[in-house]
């Protein structure tokens, strides 16, 4: 099996599963210590949690405090339920973890429109009264950066608050700059599956939606997992160490497979873009078929959380294609695990599988 599916999850890096190790051990080991006990087991396992902040707050800005969670989806519900705004405006191609919980919140929202290279115009209008402004840094299914920066002084200017999901930019790209909330997920940067983090600004109050033993600076109670919080900090100090070194050969899968996919359209900038993401499209592809033609080899027809909807790509759809257009395309994921020969075989095999389609 060739994996090519680095957007719907990444593999635990050897690193973060060593990380995890003494705090899944048994009794003997004490590793399973509940972290809020005064006890001495309990205060070790603090302190590997306190560890973990650390190496996840060193990927995103300075000024702000980390909250765990159970993943980017609860970081984005906290992030706008307890902010407490209440007219939200989010860009037309954000992940349903905004999509959903945004309208929600404001039945009304404003939707800001994409171009057709999938890009947020940062001098585009932002409707007055707006709260809160949430445009993700990597779209997730076809790659494209944002120029979250200039949203966000667009934002601040107006008076509202700017939430940033960076759940497929984290520990690749640099943190985004003037966010007041930073959604992160663990497994999506070679992590545990089960925790991500919400970064707060500074002086940013939110209220809190879950409520028990006020966990987690009063945001987020519940019992936090030593062994979740060890492997996130481990593949984000990781992340850290090997993010040129790990942006280099993406660059060379990039350029392999757009080699051997090279009638393909991209969907998508392919300059303002993350390259570990290669969407593309061929009119009249029956992809369904694709897939089932091709089962040694694990891509996609878009997001992981909308897969079998049998709904054109609402990204997709929102830069303009047609749903014939937006129904034929395929998303390729690479990263740092992804073998160049390997890629170039299952590019080489997608190709000739689409071609006896007859497209």
């Amino acid at each position: 099996m060739i994996y090519l599916d680095y957007q719907a999850t990444t593999p635990l890096a050897p690193e973060a599963r060593e990380a995890m190790l003494p705090w899944l051990g048994g009794p003997e080991a004490m590793g399973f210590a509940n972290p809020h006990s005064p006890h001495r087991p309990g205060r070790a396992a603090a302190a590997i949690v306190e560890v973990a902040r650390e190496q996840v707050a060193a990927l995103l800005p300075p000024g702000g405090r980390v909250i765990f969670t159970s993943g980017a989806t609860e970081a984005i519900n906290l992030a706008l339920a307890g902010s407490g705004r209440k007219r939200l405006a989010v860009s037309a191609i954000e992940h349903a973890a905004v999509l959903d919980t945004a309208r929600a919140i404001d039945p009304a929202l404003s939707l800001l429109p994409v171009d057709g290279e999938g890009l947020v115009d940062p001098d585009g209008a932002i409707p007055d009264g707006t709260g809160l402004v949430a445009v993700m840094q990597v779209n997730n299914e076809i790659g494209t950066v944002q120029p979250v920066e200039a949203l966000a002084n667009k934002a601040h200017a107006m008076g509202a608050l700017f939430l940033c999901d960076a759940v497929q930019g984290a520990g690749k790209l640099a943190a985004p700059a003037g966010a007041d909330l930073i959604a992160v997920s663990a497994h999506k940067l070679y992590g545990p599956k089960g925790i991500g983090a919400l970064w707060v600004r500074e002086g940013l109050e939110l209220t809190p939606m879950i409520h028990g033993g006020g966990q987690e600076q009063g945001l987020r109670s519940g019992t936090l997992s030593p062994a979740l919080c060890a492997g996130f900090g481990a593949a984000a100090a990781l992340a850290a160490k090997r993010m040129e070194q790990d942006a280099a050969h993406v660059e060379a899968l990039w350029r392999a497979a757009r080699d051997v996919l090279s009638r393909w359209t991209l969907n998508g900038s392919a300059e303002r873009r993350w390259h570990g993401n290669l969407n593309l499209r061929l009119p009249g592809l029956d992809v369904a078929r694709l897939m089932s033609d091709l089962r040694n080899i694990a891509f996609s027809a878009g997001s992981a959380c909308a897969s079998g909807s049998g709904r054109p790509s609402h990204v997709l759809k929102a830069m303009g294609l047609a749903d014939s257009d937006a129904k034929a395309s395929i998303r390729l994921g690479f990263g740092r695990y992804s073998d160049l020969g390997e890629l170039k075989d299952a590019c080489e095999h997608i190709e000739a599988a689409a071609a006896a389609q007859g497209v």
